[in-house]
């Protein structure tokens, strides 16, 4: 969805930084700057900058910076467009209707009453658990060891015993039959007529990313089938591509999320402080499952069942992370069933213990294919370092191939060497193995581009000093320096404010709606720029700077020059001359 600029700058005006960030981040004004502890890594002392003159943030620390936008999306989470919907909403804009055909409108319509409806029936169901007729479910609870707080903060419930409570609530409400059927909360009987999907049953309220009810789990109290009932596929609920506790996993600031089988699993760890806890919805874990999870961590600690089925969970859920680029290890709960049993019997610092000493995925799945072989016979070992060198060829890295070469070879006892030779005859076998590709630059060439763009970036960021410093380097650089394309639409944008008189790097960011060019323009304003003492080294630094940027500029460009091309030629000539003669670059930093 494409909203225009005027609208963008307008929601960003309206949500000061430094009030946006206060809500989430303890602020103290030092200067004509605010500080606090960033919310982007551990620190004890605080380096998060907030400047209300600027409209940006920047952590000293970790480097994270941006505007109020950037601020969102990095602590909630969120798209551009999504942070751009919450701070509308919190400053009372109204974000012009999106045109939708007629069946997409239709859809939207549709996917909007569904909401409303599920949020009712969460509500209802909370109601309930409160209510006289509730008395067993909140005992029920309550006997799981589950506080008040909890039962609020997951907003359990309860479907009353009555097959068409909450169906004759809902019509009240003035719904049709046919779209509380959609809602996945009615069925139909020929005989009996409409009823409720769920009815005397604890209930779960599924939440997407965004605190929004989809769907729902309802687990019977006593020994009934089945033991969980969940809500069906609807045009809200798609189970393969959300998780139950995500709404408050994604706020943890972990860096892992801890996934569970079952909901009681991540109510129990949340409750005892691990909050990073999410669960698949009744489904084994899908690629669905694991591109959702990568949108927030990069590490994931499998913490299902230590039956039979729990290992054989984790074991296909191992490569599925992998693929996503997600580290998976695994924590085995014995001698208990899973984490809320270990929770109730061992408390939350044992369950420490078992995040420090979770197994690495690949090392477990080893570790369970150990059980196939007879590894005190020399035939039984052969063969299950055939099927260990088979799993290594599956690492396309080589890097990280070799590493877990290493490893294996440690953890069994043989020479690495000869391990590895395994893993090429493997792989050579089973046509795995291709042949070496002649790099298309050299690791030198490579270093050096990316030097030339660091110097392109440290250049956009002393832009930002004042206009003394900018009037400098423009004697020297212009727009068609920055070689890299995003580098040089932020320079044209800067130059063009400088030229208006009202430089505005927040309002600039407001052109990059993609979330990876916004995170990476954040990251251009806000360069790591080594200290100097004297104003003597930071001239003779801006300079050498400024000369570098020059230099790549014209190298590039006259790889680029078309032979014919005389008044190029000239050009280029011109300022490689500079170059040559860097003496006659003035640069003075007042």
């Amino acid at each position: 969805m494409y909203y225009p600029d005027e609208v963008v700058e307008e929601v960003r005006l309206k949500n000061d930084i430094v009030d946006v960030v206060s809500g989430y981040v303890k602020l103290q004004k030092k200067g004509s700057s605010y500080f606090g502890l960033c919310p982007f890594h551990n620190e004890k002392s605080p380096s998060f900058s907030v400047s209300r003159d600027k409209q940006m943030y920047y952590c000293f620390g970790c480097g994270a910076g941006g505007n109020v936008f950037t601020f969102i999306m990095e602590y909630e989470n969120y798209s551009f467009v999504e942070a751009l919907k919450f701070l509308a909403e919190r400053a009372g804009v109204e974000l012009p209707e999106q045109e939708y055909s007629k069946e997409a409108k239709r859809r939207a319509d549709e996917k909007a009453v569904l909401l409303e409806i599920n949020k009712l029936a969460a509500k209802y169901y909370y109601a309930q658990l409160k209510a006289p007729q509730g008395k067993t479910a909140y005992e029920y609870l309550k006997g799981r060891q589950l506080g008040d707080d909890t039962i609020t903060a997951f907003g359990l419930g309860y479907s009353n015993k009555y097959s068409d409570d909450l169906y004759r609530y809902l019509k009240t409400k003035g719904y049709t039959d046919d779209i509380l059927f959609k809602a996945g909360l009615i069925s139909f009987d020929e005989r009996h007529g409409p009823y409720d999907k769920f009815w005397n049953r604890v209930m779960f309220p599924i939440m997407d990313a965004n605190n929004r009810v989809i769907g729902f789990g309802g687990r019977v109290m006593g020994d009934a089938k089945p033991k969980y009932l969940n809500s069906p596929e609807t045009p809200v609920f798609d189970k393969s591509r959300n998780l139950y506790g995500l709404h408050r996993a994604r706020t943890s600031r972990k860096p892992y999320f801890l996934l569970c089988e079952g909901y009681m699993d991540v109510i129990s760890l949340h409750q005892a402080g691990f909050t990073s806890a999410v669960a698949s919805l009744g489904t084994a874990l899908t690629p669905g499952h694991a591109s959702l999870i990568k949108r927030y961590v990069n590490e994931v600690y499998l913490t299902y069942d230590s039956d039979e089925a729990g290992t054989k969970a984790a074991l296909r859920a191992v490569p599925i992370l992998k693929e996503a680029g997600i580290t998976a290890r695994v924590i085995r709960m014995d001698p208990y069933k899973d984490p809320d049993e270990f929770i109730k019997n061992l408390g939350a610092e044992a369950f420490e213990e078992r995040i420090h000493k979770a197994r690495n995925g690949f090392m477990f799945s080893l570790e369970m294919a150990e059980k196939n072989y007879d590894m005190g016979s020399p035939e039984g070992k052969t063969d299950f370092l055939k099927e260990a060198a088979k799993k290594l060829t599956l690492f396309e890295e080589e890097i990280e191939r070799s590493n877990y070469i290493e490893a294996v070879a440690k953890t069994y006892g043989v020479n690495a060497d000869d391990l590895r030779k395994l893993v090429t005859k493997t792989a050579i076998r089973d046509g795995l193995a291709k042949p070496a590709e002649k790099p298309r630059s050299t690791r030198k060439q490579e270093e050096k581009e990316d030097g030339h763009l660091k110097s392109q970036r440290i250049l956009l960021t002393w832009m930002l000093e004042g206009e003394e410093i900018f009037r400098q380097i423009r004697k020297y650089v212009s727009p068609e320096d920055f070689t890299e394309e995003l580098y040089r639409q932020v320079a044209e944008l800067l130059y063009r404010q400088y030229d208006e008189g009202a430089v505005n790097p927040a309002q600039i960011m407001n052109h990059f709606t993609d979330e990876e060019e916004h995170r990476q323009v954040a990251a251009l304003f806000h360069t790591r720029i080594r200290e100097l003492s004297t104003v003597r080294e930071q001239e003779k630094a801006l300079k050498e700077t400024i000369l570098r940027v020059k230099e790549y500029s014209i190298e590039k460009a006259a790889r680029n020059l078309d032979p014919a091309d005389m008044a190029g030629l000239q050009k280029l000539m011109e300022e490689k001359r500079m170059l040559q003669t860097p003496e006659k670059l003035h640069i003075s930093i007042n």
